[in-house]
């Protein structure tokens, strides 16, 4: 299963090679230095750069600016120009490039964690990722939200407590339904509004 391992945020010189790329086939829409708007798709990602497949050709070092579908704006200067497209390092604080992890290890790991495209609620990118399960004993550990969505939830976390386990993260009751090599998943007692997340949105 793959995993983003936290990092410190990379000199903008060095941040293209300072993470792992995941395959993606992200869609959205990028705007060159001169305003020029461009359709495009991201196909390989990570929390330091992107490649895009787009026929926009901008010079290397040009800023781009780029909206992708589940993942929002991003911003940064060109690496390197290709046939098909182009490589953009990713200008972002240290709480972006986690945040970017975060979604990033979703794509990576959607299949191994059981939870499909088609699933009964959409996901939800969470922008809190830092927090906490709590067991009825009074236990708590520290986690990572992976997943988010109104039914449930998927976390990194070193323990496993053991399926049917009634746990609390957040405001939300659930029981752990799912272990995972990174950690568990989450069933919520009941199916949760956006209202009810927004500590995490």
């Amino acid at each position: 299963m793959f995993s983003f391992q936290p990092t410190q945020t990379p000199p903008p010189a060095a941040a293209t090679r300072a993470f792992q790329r995941v395959t993606v086939n992200l869609g959205g829409r990028l705007m060159l230095a001169d305003y020029e708007e461009y359709p495009c798709t991201a196909t390989e990602m990570s929390p330091g750069d992107v490649e895009f497949n787009c026929a926009a050709r901008p010079r290397v070092d040009e800023r781009i600016i780029a909206y992708i579908d589940n993942l929002g704006r991003l911003e940064g200067k060109v690496t390197a120009v290709g046939k098909t497209g182009f490589s953009m390092v990713i200008n972002a604080s240290e709480r972006k490039r986690e945040k970017l992890a975060a979604q990033l290890t979703w794509f990576a790991n959607k299949h191994e964690l059981g939870l499909p495209e088609d699933r009964r609620h959409d996901r939800l990118t969470p922008r809190q990722i830092q927090t906490e399960i709590i067991l009825d004993d009074g236990r708590r550990y520290a986690c990572r939200l992976m997943d988010l969505s109104l039914s449930g939830a998927a976390v990194d976390i070193d323990v496993r407590p053991p399926l049917g386990t009634p746990v609390r993260l957040g405001n939300m009751h659930g029981k752990v339904v799912r272990h995972f090599m990174e950690g568990v998943a989450v069933e919520f007692n009941t199916v949760q509004s956006r209202d009810t997340l927004r500590e995490f949105l």
